[in-house]
Order: structure tokens, then sequence, then C-alpha cells
């Protein structure tokens, strides 16, 4: 008697196909990518749930797929959860690259290979004009600005991306599990631009191990501290999570002072300024805000600002650092809102003058853009702005950045609950920077 799959004209494949199931485990989830402060470089970053090889196929856009190939190496993270769930963190270096070409590639071993995504590779110019999303605070659950920057991204609206800290709402929940969930979403991002990236306090569980084991910025501190050149502009990430985790290393704070006082000076020697005079920092917490929910940038004496009384010794502030070394633009989330400052420092306004603020002004530019979306919603504002306080919006949205060149620099925020809508805007102009422009 026939069989059914003969009767039906079918081929018996049940038992090949049952043996052939996908490799799920090995397969490569989580792709994103980051510049790894080393000319004509990009780094691809990916987890695997099992040991699998760390290679990237890859070519110029254009050429023959995936003629070119790097092997990398992979870490296992334990998650600090009570499952110690283990993942497998790849890393590759792609060297060599032409600046400003795009290129086709794909990430995994022949046990799993990713999608196929592109990237631009940075120009390492300092004359381009190098154009950012910024914005922090943006969870697993309602990133309700997430969409829009996707679309943005893929099109190619954005050179790379600065996210201020707080990320999935959190990473270590349920075992890890929301931060691969947050990291697969943010996928449709960060595998096509530069994904930079700082710490904030929603990664603080089991030593921010989470942010430290998933993240490849530049430097050698695991992504808590870092700076990069782009264009001309020198870009500095720092943890202010270090002013409030004191279990986790007290000497965290004087590690990270030192370390961003000789980087300054650094960035400070007349010939780097000479060819990348912007100085740009991204840090979680801001100096200043005013928001109704006594964070630390509520307090006239904020930890970030002044600094710390009650360690031993005394830990030092960030704002005179700041602004002896002539930063121009300081960058900040936490509060779920957006609101941009006049020029400011020691609580004094300092604007360049009556009809144009942020023409030469003589202190540094503070703005605070942490309202990407997440489950705690927005926070609130005082009801009257403080003198120093330029504009304040509850809107979910974020930051778009172009460093135009050497003297202009362009800001202005897309509101997501109104479109797309800008919903302010201004130039930043620096005839003269560094500490002599305060003067």
């Amino acid at each position: 008697m026939a069989s059914l799959c003969t009767l039906l004209g079918l081929c018996c494949l049940a038992a090949p196909l049952v043996l052939a199931l996908p490799p799920f485990k090995s397969q490569p989830e989580q792709v994103h990518i980051s510049y790894p402060a080393a000319p004509y470089s990009m780094v691809i970053t990916w987890t695997t749930f099992n040991e699998t090889e760390s290679v990237v196929e890859y070519n110029v856009w254009g050429g023959k797929l995936f003629d070119l190939m790097a092997k990398g190496t992979s870490t296992i993270f334990e998650d600090g959860g009570s499952e110690k769930r283990k993942l497998y963190v790849h890393r590759v270096t792609l060297s060599g690259l032409r600046p400003g070409s795009a290129y086709v590639y794909h990430c995994g071993s022949e046990d799993g290979w990713s999608d196929i995504f592109y990237f631009t590779a940075l120009n390492e110019t300092t004359s381009w004009s190098p154009r950012f999303a910024v914005f922090g605070d943006m969870g697993n659950e309602n990133p309700q600005s997430l969409s829009r920057l996707q679309k943005e991204t893929q099109v190619g609206t954005y050179d790379a991306i600065l996210h201020i800290g707080d990320f999935a709402y959190d990473m270590d929940e349920d075992n890890g599990r929301i931060g691969d969930e947050f990291m697969s979403q943010i996928q449709s991002i960060a595998a096509y631009v530069p994904y930079m990236t700082c710490p904030g306090n929603h990664e603080s569980a089991y030593n921010f191990s989470n942010y430290r084991n998933r993240f490849s910025m530049p430097g050698d501190t695991e992504s808590l501290w870092y700076s990069w050149n782009i264009g001309p502009a020198h870009i500095v990430s720092f943890s202010t999570e270090v002013y409030f985790f004191l279990d986790y290393g007290v000497d965290l704070i004087f590690k990270q002072y030192e370390w961003l006082k000789r980087d300054l000076e650094e960035a400070n020697k007349p010939e780097n300024r000479k060819t990348r005079p912007w100085i740009i920092t991204m840090g979680h917490r801001p100096m200043y805000c005013s928001n109704d929910d006594k964070d630390d940038c509520t307090q006239f004496e904020s930890y970030i600002r002044i600094g710390r009384n009650d360690t031993s010794p005394p830990a030092p502030g960030l704002e005179k650092l700041f602004f002896l070394n002539g930063v121009d633009l300081e960058l900040w989330a936490h509060e779920h809102t957006y609101e941009r400052l006049w020029p400011i420092y020691g609580y004094k306004v300092f604007n360049g003058s009556a009809d144009e603020p942020y023409v030469n002004p003589k202190a540094p530019v503070h703005i605070i853009t942490g309202s990407a979306g997440c489950r705690e919603k927005h926070d609130g504002f005082i009801p009257e702005p403080r003198a120093w306080s330029a504009l304040r919006s509850t809107d979910y949205g974020y930051t778009r950045m172009q460093v135009l060149n050497h003297t202009h620099l362009y800001l202005e925020q897309v509101s997501d609950d109104q479109y797309g809508k800008v919903i302010d805007s201004i130039w930043l102009v620096k005839e003269k920077h560094g500490a002599a422009a305060w003067l």
C-alpha cells in the first residue's frame, strides 16, 4: 500500500527536518557597533548563548559580499541573578577601513550567522561635520522615540548615537533577559552606526556588570569612562555614578577625576585644541536641573557639581574642572525631560550677549535630554523655572546635534509626541575655545 507521502506527491523528509533544527543558542543576536578610538576601525559586538567562533565577514558596499574576514574573541558573561545565566559576548575589530566608505557585513560563525547589516566608516578628518542623535533613559518598555530613531538611522541621518545612560529598565531584570530584549531592540539602530554610551544609575546592579560586559567602548575601563575624537570634536564620556554607589569603591571617584584631568589637559594642548576645538562631555546625572523630584541636580550643593565632603579625603566635583579646561558643551540625561540652560557656571548665567546668548558665551552650555521613553514615564518641573533655565519640555523625544565646523555647533530637540516636530534649536558659536574663551 502506498504511503501518505507518495499519495500526496511529497518527499518524506520529516526525519532530516527534525535533525536540522535552527542553531538557536549559537545564533548571533544583539549586534551593535562602536568606534574604538583607533583610526580606520570599527568594533562589532554580539551575543550568543553557547560558545562559537567570533567572525565578521564584510566588504565595501558594491563589492563581492563577504570577501573580507576578521576574527576576534568572546568572553563569558555570567549574570548576577539567581539563575547565573551565561552569555558569550563576541568582539571583532575591523581595521584598515576606508574613511567615508560604506561596508556590508554579517557576524557569527559556521554555527550561525546574523542578518546582513551595513555601516559607514568614520571620516577621520577634522574638517567634516558629524551628526549625532543624543538621548538617555530609554527602556525596553515604552521606548517611544525608538521607531523614529530606527528610521532616521537607517536612512543615514546620523554618524553616531550618544546614549547617555539608563538602558532597558533594567538590563539585569529577569536574570538578564530584559537586557537581552533591549539589546535586540536597539540592534535596528546600533548595528548601523557607532552606539556610544555611558553608565547610568539603572545599570548599578552587580557592580554595573551588565553594562560593563555588554558594551565595547574605547580604553581599558570597561566602558565606564573614555574619550574619542570625531570631526572637530573631542568627546569625553564619564560615570556620574561613582559619586553615588560608594560600596563599589570610593577610589573610583578619584581614579576617574585624575583620568579626566589628564584627558582634558591633553585635549587642551595647543596643537590638539587647534585641530579639535570642541570639547563635549556626556554624563548621566546633571549638575543643574529645575525638576521637582529631589534628585542631585535639584540641590544647590550637587555631588556632581562640587563633590562630596563625606568621603576621606573629600571627593572633588566636576564643574570647576570642566570650566578651567574650557569644556564647551555638557550633555546630560537622568531627568525624563528636556531642558536647555543658559551658559552657566557657579549658578550664574554668562550669556554671550542679551541678543545672542550662545554666541561666544562665557561659560559652558548644558543640555539635559532624558526623555527618549521608559516605563517610569515623565518627570515633573518646579512651577517657575530657574533664572538659568532657558527652555523646558516634558514631551518624549531626543536631541540632534551637528558639529558643523570649528566655530559652529547646532542642536535641536525633536518631539516624538508631536510627530517629529523640532520644538527647540540653537546655534552654539565659539570664535575662541578653551579657558581663554571665558575671559
